[in-house]
Parts: structure tokens; C-alpha cells; sequence
């Protein structure tokens, strides 16, 4: 193979049973969209099922489906979609964003409280008038700055959402993801919750003091073999547009990986790699382990490298690099 992940599901197992232990009290609602973190939606939302949960948030009604179609039966939670259709949606739950979308089976209601991005901005007097006459299953926020402890944003989004919270007959409350459970915000707790990095082993870094109560692991190793090995001389220039120059004679290796495979151009030029980063395959300095040949493989993520080392080395988030692995990849399981 030239390129895959070896994704461990016990590891994403165990994250899930941290997450229950710490809040026995809520239903969670396991976040598997684009394709689980680029885990895998199918084999992750089956596996979260054998431990219990009874509840998947996707982001797309195709997504729904195919997690339908894969013989998933817990509660299916769409959250950024449209065009709802009673019929060729049926079994899915949406999340609604305006009050003139509202359908007559069980939706959940989202109130953007200060994000500005989706839910419904409406006077708390319109929501409630239109919840009365159909009331929704659920009722959910989502915060913009959870990690972000010098921040007061989160408090002001609590306090836009409590007075239709207790105003409100839905059977289900949430607007914690990862961040609320694991810096322990337990008045945003409520009696749902839906985990999503930290199932995959990952948690943000905060923003000024914060507490801690989580402890995952990373579930996802990335690695490529690798095709080539060279021995280049000292102002060598290297890859596309030969906007790297080999600052002393060097040895390098080209692998199976590239940005079609969801590895960053911005980790162009950037130790250990060499050169631009192309579409199939990239080039990396083993000058320090040169004993490397082809068919052996490298680790771009894994021990010694998490997804957040290389987003900061690409200038992104974690989210990005673990949602980033394409289709085209291989997922291995154990």
C-alpha cells in the first residue's frame, strides 16, 4: 500500500467510555460526520453502538442514509442540512434552523444565541410562539468560544438560551460539545451532550485557566511507504516550481502521500519535508535515517507526531488534519 490509516476502535471505545463516566447523567450523542473525523463513519458508529449509544449526529441527510443503509438503528441527528423530506428522510431527526421550516414530526430546534452562524435568530417570543404550536423533541445551541476562558462569550450564550430552556417543553436540551464536558461546564451540561473530538482522542488547548477532566486517546495512525530514495548534492533544487533548495548534500525519500490524500501544501518546505507537497506523493529529509528504503514505511501521524503537531505545522486545527484524510486512503481496524 502506499498510503493508509490504521485506526484502533477499542481506542475510540474507551474515549467514549471516559466521556459516560464523567456524565452518567446525559444522553450522548456521538458526532461521527465527515466520515467520523475521517475515521471511518460506518465502523466507528457501529462500534460506539456495541457500547451503548443510542444516538449519531451527522451532518448531512446523506450521511443519515448511508449510516441507515449500513444497518445503524439508534437515533440518526441531522444537523447542518435542508429540504427535509418526511418520506425519503424517514427515521432521520433534523436540526432545524428557521421557523418556517418547521415539520410536523420530531425536529430539534437550534437558537443561535450569539454564534451567527446557524439556528434561528428570532425574538424569544416568536421561538416560543412557534414551539407552542409544534413543539420540538429537542432543543440545542452550539458555542462559539468554549475553549476560550478570557472570553464571556459562552456566558452570554448561556444566558440567551436558559430563558427559552426553562420556557420550553422538549424532552431534550444540549449545547455541549467536546469543550463543555471536558473543562467540566456543567451548567451547559443539560441532559444531552454531543462529544466529538474527544471520541477520536483529541481535546482543544484553552484559552487562560481552565479544568481538565478528560483523558482520551488518539485513535487514528497515518502512515505512507516509501516509493523512492535519492542522494542529492548541496543546491539541489527540489519538487514543483524548484522552490526548495537543498541547503547541503542530503538524502531523501519520496513517499505515498500527498495532498490528494489529505496532506497539506501549506507543510511545504516544512521539516521533514522537502519541496513543495504534490498531489500523489511528497518528499521527506532521512539524511538522519538513511538506513530507509523502498517499501518501508513512515509514520505522518501517529506516536511522536498528533494531529495537533501537524496542524500547527500547516497552520490549521486538528479537526482539519483528521477530517482532511480523503476517501482515497485505506482504513485499517483493530
Amino acid at each position: 500500500m502506499r498510503c493508509w490509516v490504521e485506526v484502533s476502535l477499542a481506542a475510540i471505545a474507551q474515549n467514549y467510555r471516559a466521556i459516560r463516566a464523567l456524565a452518567p447523567e446525559l444522553e450522548l450523542v456521538p458526532v461521527v460526520k465527515a466520515n467520523a473525523y475521517g475515521h471511518g463513519m460506518t465502523p466507528v458508529a457501529a462500534a460506539l453502538a456495541a457500547e451503548g449509544a443510542r444516538w449519531f449526529a451527522v451532518s448531512s441527510f446523506e450521511e443519515g442514509l448511508a449510516l441507515r443503509d449500513a444497518g445503524i438503528r439508534g437515533r440518526i441527528l441531522v444537523m447542518a442540512d435542508t429540504g427535509f423530506d418526511p418520506v425519503r428522510h424517514e427515521g432521520l431527526t433534523p436540526v432545524i434552523h428557521s421557523l418556517d421550516e418547521i415539520p410536523e414530526g420530531p425536529y430539534h430546534l437550534k437558537i443561535d444565541t450569539g454564534m451567527r452562524r446557524l439556528g434561528v435568530l428570532a425574538r424569544p417570543e416568536e421561538i416560543l410562539d412557534a414551539i407552542k404550536r409544534r413543539p420540538p423533541e429537542g432543543l440545542m445551541t452550539h458555542f462559539a468560544s468554549s475553549a476560550d476562558f478570557l472570553s464571556t462569550q459562552t456566558a452570554e450564550q448561556l444566558a440567551a438560551f436558559l430563558p427559552l430552556v426553562r420556557a420550553s417543553n422538549a424532552k431534550w436540551i444540549h449545547a455541549s460539545s467536546t469543550n463543555p464536558l471536558h473543562f467540566g461546564l456543567r451548567e451547559a451540561w443539560f441532559n444531552m451532550a454531543r462529544p466529538g473530538l474527544a471520541l477520536y482522542g483529541y481535546v482543544s488547548q484553552p484559552r487562560g485557566p481552565a479544568l481538565e477532566l478528560l483523558r482520551v486517546t488518539p485513535a487514528l495512525t497515518w502512515k505512507a511507504s516509501v516509493i523512492a530514495v535519492k542522494d542529492v548534492a548541496a543546491g539541489e533544487r527540489v519538487g514543483y516550481g524548484g522552490t526548495y533548495r537543498t541547503p547541503r548534500a542530503m538524502r531523501l525519500a519520496v513517499i505515498g502521500a500527498g495532498y490528494a490524500d489529505g496532506l497539506s501544501r501549506r507543510l511545504s518546505s516544512k521539516p521533514p519535508f522537502v519541496g513543495a507537497i504534490s498531489m500523489d506523493v511528497s518528499t521527506i529529509d532521512i539524511s538522519d535515517t538513511p538506513d530507509l528504503r523502498p517499501g518501508d514505511a513512515v509514520t505522518l501521524l501517529g506516536p511522536g507526531r498528533t494531529a495537533v503537531d501537524l496542524a500547527r505545522m500547516a497552520g490549521t486545527i486538528a479537526y482539519e488534519v483528521l477530517a482532511g484524510i480523503s476517501a482515497r486512503v485505506r482504513r485499517i481496524y483493530s
